[in-house]
């Protein structure tokens, strides 16, 4: 029985590894496009890999997104009066929260019923927000240069992280570790999510306004999209010490990694997308620089189909204004035939 188990796990990995060129780094591509429609500017997605939904932010609205049906399900009505900007969701306790800018608070939600069921006052205006699973607490970065720390168990007690200056993407390594962009100072700074200490302030040499962060917990690789001087800054997570740099697309805003292709994406606003890649000998290099949508410039993974999901104006009905309406890019490797 073992033996077989062993045959069919085998067979499943060369299934992957012929289907994605032999081992080859794949040339990415648009794969499809999902119209969604919808008013309202957008930013930061956040996806639900178990119910295949993803969150989408629009202005005062929150859309969801059912990938397996390719179409837009439900909406998260008065999700702020205006500048909704990201989504980070708890499991434990069936919540989700948005960060609602303009109203300098974040809005709770239930993942069941996707009604607003809950209000956590924050002393800034709060940006991208991520859930630590180490910790089980909710980090929603703040503008200004502060973290908010919720604790989705106990929404009425929170605690403040000074971190100063203009504070970007956040990332979790899933090991009691955040990483926050610090736009206007040029930095990545490590913090212990466990018991909210800045531990570390890491330079980025001569990245240039960090927006986007990505992390490969594996190898424990951070990348940075820096906006101003169009780079990718690779660092070590552990240490801080840069590993390289290599050269991206105009206005970057997110960057997402994709662990089995072992592919760090920067969604570029200039409508382009910039693919990284460790090369053999330790270096990073932009090997590939793929044509999306100008605008298309945040970004998440689809774990299920190693896609890169980037929300934009994508061709609609032909009796909308120039063709076009809100909706999902999705840039992928189709399966060698």
């Amino acid at each position: 029985m073992f033996a077989v188990l062993l045959v069919l796990g085998l067979a499943a990995l060369a299934a992957v590894y012929w289907g994605f060129g032999g081992g080859k780094t794949p040339q990415l591509k648009v794969l499809k496009t999902i119209p969604l429609g919808g008013e309202g500017k957008w930013d930061y997605l956040c996806l639900d890999a178990d119910p295949r939904r993803l969150y989408v932010t629009r202005s005062t609205t929150v859309q969801v997104v059912d990938l397996d049906d390719g179409c837009r399900t439900q909406t998260i009505a008065n999700a702020g009066s205006s500048r909704v900007h990201g989504v980070a969701l708890a499991p434990e306790q069936n919540l989700g929260f948005v960060t609602a800018g303009k109203d300098r608070c974040v809005n709770v939600f239930n993942l069941k019923t996707l009604k607003i069921t809950a209000t956590v006052k924050t002393d800034g205006v709060p940006d991208c927000i991520v859930y630590d699973p180490a910790s089980k607490h909710v980090f929603a970065n703040h503008q200004g240069g502060d973290i908010t720390v919720i604790d989705p168990a106990a929404l009425d007690h929170t605690v403040t992280i000074s971190v100063g200056g203009r504070l970007e993407t956040a990332v979790a390594d899933g090991a009691g570790h955040l990483f926050v962009c610090v736009g206007d100072r040029n930095e990545v700074v490590q913090i212990d999510s466990t018991t909210n200490k800045l531990l570390a302030r890491w330079p980025l040499g001569t990245g240039q306004s960090p927006t986007g962060l990505a992390i490969d917990t594996q190898r424990m690789r951070l990348f940075a999209g820096c906006v101003n001087n169009q780079q990718m800054v690779i660092l070590d997570a552990r240490t801080g010490t840069i590993l390289g740099t290599t050269p991206i697309g105009k206005n970057v805003d997110g960057v997402a990694f994709e662990p089995s292709l072992r592919l760090a994406v920067s969604a570029n606003g200039d409508g382009t997308a910039s693919v990284v890649k460790e090369t053999g000998s330790g270096k990073f290099e932009t090997i590939q620089t793929v044509r999306t949508v100008p605008g298309a410039k945040t970004i998440t993974i689809d774990p299920e189909t190693h896609q890169f999901l980037l929300p934009c104006n994508v061709p609609g009905r032909e009796d909308r204004e120039g063709g076009v309406t809100f909706g999902i890019l999705v840039l992928g490797a189709e399966a060698a035939k």
